[in-house]
């Protein structure tokens, strides 16, 4: 294995980012209601993500930072990537939610290039318009399709790990198809299914 992809919320985070900025602008359950949706397969996952981030409008980016840089991350997260990366594994994170947090997460938990949206923001406050890398049901499987490629890596040599149907595009271009706590949509295409909420369960599957 040479290559290993994580989603980012609920999977190396514990929660969503977008969950834990809507209950600081008000509409917790209104958001909370889409992205289940959402992860579930329910909702088209660029239509939920246009949603959400309208709610999220005035929010101050002071707040939006405070909040991205204090999220909690998932049991052994830190641990497993510090494994990985010891045996020669490149590990990128492909996140529907946002650079706010995952450049942050890339600096505590020492994982190689993170690909996510960006939170677009006016005289220091969000406009509730986002843009960015992530922002479709395709989109990590697409990505991951063309660092591959870059990298001269095979869907053989790769791990994917994701909880939610936006994550399910990955698993066409890897071996190791992991779902990690997740909805059933996903588990539904996974080859590794992990229930316990700890990262370190993934390197008995190495």
């Amino acid at each position: 294995m040479k290559l290993c992809v994580f989603d980012f919320d609920s999977t190396l985070m514990a929660g969503e980012t977008i969950d834990f900025l809507a209950q600081e602008a008000g509409v917790g359950d209104e958001v909370k209601k889409i992205t289940q949706k959402a992860m579930e397969g329910e909702l088209d996952f660029f239509e939920s993500l246009i949603q959400r981030v309208k709610l999220l409008k005035g929010l101050e980016v002071k707040k939006v930072n405070k909040i991205c840089q204090n999220l909690p991350y998932m049991p052994g997260a830190k641990e497993t990537i510090q494994e990985l990366k010891k045996r020669g594994i490149k590990v990128i994170v492909f996140s529907g939610g946002f650079r706010n947090a995952t450049s942050y997460a890339k600096e505590k938990l020492g994982f190689d290039a993170d690909f996510s949206n960006i939170l677009h923001a006016k005289d220091g406050r969000l406009t509730g318009l986002v843009g960015g890398e992530m922002m479709f049901n395709f989109s990590k499987g697409d990505m991951l399709r063309r660092l591959q490629e870059l990298m001269g890596i095979s869907p053989y040599e790769t791990m994917a790990v994701g909880d939610g149907a936006n994550d399910a595009s990955m698993f066409k271009y890897a071996n190791k198809k992991v779902a990690f706590c997740a909805k059933e949509v996903l588990k539904n295409q996974a080859n590794i299914i992990i229930d316990t909420p700890n990262l370190l369960e993934i390197l008995k599957f190495i």
